[in-house]
């Protein structure tokens, strides 16, 4: 597969560079994966769309105000990017300044805290906090790491917006941003339908945004992130399918959560790295239907959706998307696909 068979066109007036003022209110493009039939409408009519005894899985990661400016010794500007914060004091983080600093360089954030460089290898970098903690560095003077596309400087209303309603563990580095959609009051409507919650935790990081460098897609390095998922959610998804239930992932976050805690087969609850890369003719062993946002092209999460449906019927969502004004990315609007043939080979769903 190349890297060309995933690109689209895109106007620079679809990317979303700010929400809709109301969560729910951002338009809804089911996608019927087995027909390839669409159907248009409002986030707000999720209900319409599912049934009792489905099961939806949120990913209840949280943000950190992660983008950090300063100043090496010489003067220089500089923008840190924290990937992962390892300790109190120690963080991975990407760093941009005019001349790449040096191991043992030290950089002065806003509010005068020193950082040393410890160490660098590819483009991440090993720092140290001379003083305070990471958390305290992050609250006093950090900035929400908007993605690249969204070219605008952060904003106050960023920090409650570029969240979802139910995050709670801190770590990531982007927003799971098809759980933007959601507010509390739709929340408790698919509840009192009968639909039922989930939660794992996948860290985004800022790998997400990495671009595909390969023409063949085989040849991609993903990027890793951190997962959980309890044993709690192994045991509600079983009782899903006992039922005859729907597992809905909400996000592809959720999607790679899910599917590298079954990459044996089976579901399995615990924790730690994944670099799970998922492309037309993977095998899904735990989402039965899926909710996400509309992807960059050639990139990775176009992978999955188009391994989620089919190639065909994804770049075809994808062009009416395009002609009917759809909202693209992080703050745009979202999709409804659901998975053709359940268990069919999966060459016979990716043509």
């Amino acid at each position: 597969m190349q890297l060309k068979d995933f690109h689209f066109d895109l106007p620079d007036e679809l990317i979303a560079r700010y929400p809709t003022e109301q969560r729910t209110a951002s338009r809804l493009l089911r996608l019927d994966g087995e027909t390839g039939d669409i159907q248009h409408s409002h986030f707000y009519q999720l209900t319409d769309f599912v049934e009792p005894n489905d099961l939806l899985v949120f990913n209840n990661t949280r943000v950190l105000p992660a983008r950090l400016f300063g100043k090496k010794s010489s003067g220089g500007q500089v923008e840190i990017l924290i990937e992962r914060v390892e300790s109190e004091h120690d963080a991975l983080a990407h760093v941009r300044a005019n001349r790449s600093p040096k191991p043992g360089a030290r950089l002065v954030l806003e509010e005068g805290t020193e950082v040393e460089v410890i160490s660098k290898d590819g483009a991440m970098y090993q720092l140290k906090l001379l003083s305070s903690d990471w958390h305290s560095v992050m609250q006093a003077v950090g900035h929400m790491p908007l993605p690249p596309y969204i070219d605008r400087e952060d904003e106050l209303s960023d920090k409650e917006r570029y969240q979802t309603v139910y995050s709670k563990v801190e770590g990531a580095v982007a927003a799971p941003t098809a759980g933007l959609h959601f507010d509390d009051e739709l929340l408790a409507k698919l509840s009192e339908k009968g639909v039922d919650s989930a939660f794992v935790t996948l860290h985004v990081g800022a790998g997400t945004f990495s671009p595909v460098r390969v023409d063949n897609i085989l040849e991609h390095k993903m990027h890793s992130e951190w997962y959980e998922l309890s044993q709690e959610v192994v045991d509600k998804v079983n009782e899903t399918r006992a039922k005859g239930g729907r597992v809905i992932a909400v996000g592809t976050t959720s999607v790679r959560c899910l599917e590298s805690a079954a990459i044996n087969g089976e579901l399995e609850a615990g924790s730690g790295e994944t670099d799970i890369f998922i492309y037309p003719g993977y095998v899904f062993r735990a989402v039965d239907a899926l909710i996400t946002n509309f992807h960059l092209p050639e990139s990775t999460l176009m992978m999955l959706v188009s391994a989620f449906a089919s190639k065909k019927h994804i770049m075809q969502a994808y062009g009416e998307a395009v002609s009917e004004q759809y909202r693209f990315f992080s703050y745009g609007d979202s999709m409804f696909i659901t998975r053709p043939f359940s268990g069919a080979h999966p060459e016979a769903l990716n043509q």
